[in-house]
């Protein structure tokens, strides 16, 4: 098929659908109706003479085909859009976006970036604090940091290990000096701290032979930022991150009642193609992985 006879429209409108896994979505994405999406997938469909989409009850997935396809529009779209960018002089040049996790943002993060300002003056850095998955599309995120406890990789993006989490008991001298702890069964007599679920209290009370006390009470809070405010504050004992609350750790602002860790994942950087990252976006990843000595991308 020449280039002359491509049909673009149902090309933009499969590669939102397969990207996104929805008509509706995508048709809320290019701005038109879940009717049209529809008619441009079924008419792509009939040109490539093989279905592109498997329709279930409430959802659809891709066939090998539309795997196949997707793979290379999505890269090219996201080639045209860096292009455009670059041709209409986009402010993309100097501002990159991140997506990161509120809590690795507030501990590691942005008390950081003025290194990186100063070593990247030219790139003004915007923060998107968030949990849910990078879209990396247009005017968004080029580059994201997440956390997972058991996932290591994302549809249709790379990862690169950042650094293991692990997890121990930290609180304020003064409430650690308000009451014995001579044992991790003590802490029962404290008001913990929870980060959006008791999972991770429940993971650590396991380890500590106390299964018994997995499910203690105590306020949860919506990210791990705002758990540790809580926790400098007095107001109970938290779960601390070894490496983001180090700092905390060291100058004595916290301290660990008990010398017992539990595993909880792991923080990974993630985008769609490393290699096809823009200049600004390289460098950071750069800048962050010497910032954390973890080598190169």
């Amino acid at each position: 098929m020449g280039r002359g006879r491509l049909p673009l429209t149902a090309l933009r409108s499969f590669e939102a659908a397969g990207r996104l896994l929805s008509f509706s979505r995508a048709a809320e994405e290019l701005f038109v109706s879940q009717a049209a999406i529809s008619r441009q997938v079924r008419e792509l469909e009939q040109s490539v003479g093989r279905p592109l989409f498997e329709r279930l009850h409430r959802r659809v997935e891709l066939t090998e085909a539309g795997r196949m396809l997707l793979g290379q529009l999505t890269a090219s779209f996201d080639d045209i859009e860096r292009r455009m960018a670059e041709v209409i002089g986009s402010p993309s040049e100097t501002l990159l976006r991140i997506s990161v996790e509120p809590t690795f943002a507030a501990a590691l993060l942005v008390p950081r970036l003025n290194a990186f300002r100063a070593q990247y003056p030219d790139i003004d850095v915007v923060i998107d604090a968030s949990t849910g998955l990078a879209e990396f599309g247009t005017g968004e995120a080029e580059i994201a940091i997440r956390h997972s406890t058991v996932t290591t990789s994302w549809p249709r993006t790379q990862s690169h290990h950042l650094f293991d989490v692990t997890m121990s008991p930290v609180m304020i001298p003064a409430l650690a000096a308000s009451a014995p702890l001579h044992s991790p069964a003590d802490l029962g007599r404290f008001t913990l701290l929870h980060e959006t679920s008791r999972d991770a209290w429940a993971r650590w009370f396991t380890a500590a032979g106390l299964p018994e006390l997995a499910h203690q009470r105590g306020p949860l809070f919506p990210d791990g930022a705002v758990v540790m405010q809580a926790a400098r504050l007095g107001h109970g004992v938290a779960l601390g991150d070894m490496v983001l609350d180090a700092a905390d750790l060291r100058d004595g602002t916290l301290v660990r009642p008990f010398d017992l860790n539990v595993d909880c994942g792991a923080y990974f950087l993630v985008a769609p193609d490393f290699e096809r990252l823009s200049p600004a976006a390289r460098w950071f990843a750069e800048w962050l992985l010497a910032t954390l000595d973890l080598g190169t991308l």
